[in-house]
């Protein structure tokens, strides 16, 4: 056979694999590897990498029927960019890692991490090849070593498009942002027929382990889509707010457009009634560019919100309380969101904004006994430790710990302002003034008049933002619809901001 036959026979054997590959997936209303690569990357830009590699304990007379060894491996363009992906392929040998596998795996990560490029994988997995016993096992292994290696050097993101059970969940857990689809992706350490053997608790496989599960409880996943098209397709969306690696420069968008009108909206959307609600994502809404605010785990600890938004062109991250939720307290879920998302940032250089309005860490004894204060601690760490631009608005309340926690100027914060309706204080005027004048309100004859006269005046003496700013622990109180223009000339000032650390090898955040 000459080699032009060798190379026909091959092109022939690729495609009869995709059309046997696309008849099966989509019976299951799944896309093809290919498919979900041709999603990704821009049109015809998608160079594969090791075609026909076969499985490393195949026959020869099966090897032509699995070339790829269930794994398609290359690097494509995203909006023009160079990114780097491996999409797996649950039709070839249920898309289980063997060595041959892993090694595909891990080559294009270390190709992705020296180019500085962002990678991403698309996982459709039985997990492990049993077949293959510890030569899988290690596979695994130097592919979630890459992950840590190239954490905060390039973006890592993963699609859980399909399985992902045992050791496999562990690579998209390493990664920076985890996606999933409803109905057709699960993850988890052990499955529906583990959990009945050892606990004899029945429960299937969406139940234990689907997009909305870890979306909305577990926070293992980031994203969650009703189909593979509109996941892959907000992966591209992702990738056009974020730097392709941690020196290169952020993405600024060609046209600018934003609520011009709806500026002085701001100036009365704080209702008079200190306690109750409104939805901070109509002031995120106003304030950055027109429809750029793309929230990240939207469905977990929705007391915080956290996402990337354009500001006059250039991106942002975003830390908000929500006082539509909880009244916005902090929890543990919410300092760990918020806290894994600064981090993030700070590791690619993502300015932050933060909007604050928080009146405490949520009280109880579930919370304390689970851990309140170790997990709250991650999130005034990774505040401390970001080095990037951080601007605080306090919008409302701003009470006790919780103030000093979400980016307060002797924590770091670089411009700290406030609206006029803010509160800033160690607690509310409600619960100080019980403590502080509880000798005087327990001989009152008119109880509930000199309450109300004293908490008054301690707003007006103690919790005004004014008398922060007179004691420079903020920067000015500002004009709620002028936010926008303050904020794009604060950042401005503050885009060459420069910062070396003290030698360390790393420090030890509460983990």
């Amino acid at each position: 056979m000459n080699k032009n036959e060798v190379f026909e026979q091959r092109r022939k054997a690729l495609q009869e694999m995709e059309d046997n590959a696309a008849h099966r997936q989509h019976l299951k209303g799944k896309l093809t590897a290919r498919e979900r690569l041709n999603i990704l990357f821009d049109e015809g830009t998608f160079f594969e990498l090791e075609a026909f590699v076969a499985p490393s304990q195949t026959p020869m007379s099966s090897r032509q029927a699995n070339f790829g060894d269930g794994v398609i491996v290359g690097r494509g363009l995203v909006q023009g960019r160079s990114v780097f992906a491996y999409a797996q392929d649950f039709t070839v040998l249920g898309g289980s890692l063997g060595y041959a596998h892993g090694m595909k795996i891990a080559k294009v990560q270390e190709m992705a991490l020296k180019l500085g490029a962002p990678i991403v994988g698309l996982i459709d997995s039985g997990g492990a090849r049993i077949q293959e016993g510890i030569k899988s096992l290690s596979a695994y292994a130097g592919i979630f070593r890459n992950n840590v290696m190239s954490s905060g050097i390039i973006p890592q993101i993963s699609a859980i498009l399909g399985p992902a059970a045992g050791g496999a969940v562990y690579s998209p857990a390493l990664t920076d942002f985890v996606f999933m689809t409803n109905k057709t992706s699960y993850m988890f350490v052990t499955g529906p027929d583990i959990v009945k053997e050892v606990l004899n608790e029945s429960i299937d496989m969406e139940g234990l382990g689907g997009g909305s599960i870890h979306a909305s409880k577990s926070g293992v996943a980031h994203f969650v889509s009703d189909d593979e098209e509109h996941t892959i397709l907000l992966i591209r969306k992702l990738l056009s707010y974020i730097p392709s690696n941690n020196y290169e420069t952020l993405p600024v968008a060609n046209r600018i457009s934003y609520y011009s009108t709806r500026q002085e909206f701001l100036d009365k959307i704080i209702p008079d009634d200190p306690n109750r609600a409104y939805d901070m994502k109509d002031i995120i809404n106003i304030l950055v560019d027109k429809d750029t605010f793309f929230e990240v785990h939207e469905k977990f600890a929705q007391n915080i919100l956290v996402g990337f938004a354009r500001l006059n062109g250039k991106t942002i991250g975003i830390v908000a309380n929500q006082p539509k939720v909880m009244a916005g307290t902090l929890d543990i879920n919410a300092s760990v969101k918020g806290a894994r998302f600064i981090r993030y940032c700070d590791a690619f250089n993502i300015p932050l904004l933060i909007l604050e309005d928080v009146p405490g860490f949520l009280p109880g004894i579930e919370q304390e006994h689970s851990g309140i204060i170790r997990n709250g601690a991650k999130l005034v760490y990774a505040f401390c430790e970001a080095t990037v631009p951080k601007i605080t608005v306090i919008t409302r309340k701003a009470y006790g710990g919780a103030y000093i926690v979400m980016s307060s100027k002797n924590t770091g914060g670089d411009f700290n302002f406030a609206w006029p309706s803010a509160e800033i204080a160690v607690m509310g005027p409600g619960g100080a003034i019980r403590i502080v004048n509880k000798h005087e309100l327990s001989k009152a004859e008119n109880k509930e008049e000199l309450e109300k006269t004293l908490t008054e005046k301690y707003k007006n003496e103690v919790a005004n933002p004014y008398k922060a700013e007179e004691f420079g622990l903020i920067d000015e109180v500002i004009v709620p619809s002028k936010t926008r223009d303050i904020l794009i000339t604060a950042f401005d000032i503050l885009s060459n901001k420069q910062y070396v650390k003290p030698a360390r090898k790393h420090g030890s955040i509460p983990l």
